[in-house]
């Protein structure tokens, strides 16, 4: 992981990642601790099924918990859109084949597309950057190049 990267998170962002760190540290790895324990005791370990998943689950947990502290060691707040120009935390609707599209800005940490969170590194986030209510933005997609018509921006 770069630490050169910055990541840009909401409010709400930075605090979902400083809970999940936290149950991380409190809860999680001294759970998987206990089943490693645990299964040390029922003996062979080279056969050990048990043992062998705590220890991959182990892994797991401490590759995500270097993840986040490498995050929350270089981030920065996504301040609340207040301008007609689309920007990173803006909320914005769009007109895309007859149809209402609803989507946030936001870092790419907090990207859910299913949820209209969308990355503004994503090819659709990127696009939409620095244009204002009215403009047609094209965006190259798998499926050829798709016209979004920006409808609204808060």
């Amino acid at each position: 992981m770069s630490n050169n990267k910055v990541y840009y998170l909401s409010p709400e962002g930075l605090k979902k990642l400083q809970d999940e760190l936290q149950e991380i540290k409190s809860v999680r790895r001294r759970e998987t601790a206990d089943k490693i324990e645990a299964a040390k005791a029922l003996g062979d370990l080279s056969e050990n099924a048990e043992y062998q998943e705590a220890k991959q689950e182990m892994s797991f947990i401490q590759g995500r918990l270097q993840e986040i502290e490498g995050i929350l060691k270089n981030y920065k707040i996504i301040e609340e859109a207040g301008s007609d120009i689309v920007g990173l935390g803006s909320n914005l609707s769009v007109e895309f084949k007859s149809e209402i599209k609803k989507f946030k800005i936001v870092g790419s940490e907090e990207a859910d597309p299913t949820a209209g969170l969308i990355s503004n590194e994503s090819p659709l986030g990127h696009a939409f950057i620095g244009h204002k209510v009215g403009d047609e933005v094209e965006v190259t997609t798998p499926g050829g190049i798709q016209t979004f018509k920006i409808i609204s921006v808060a």
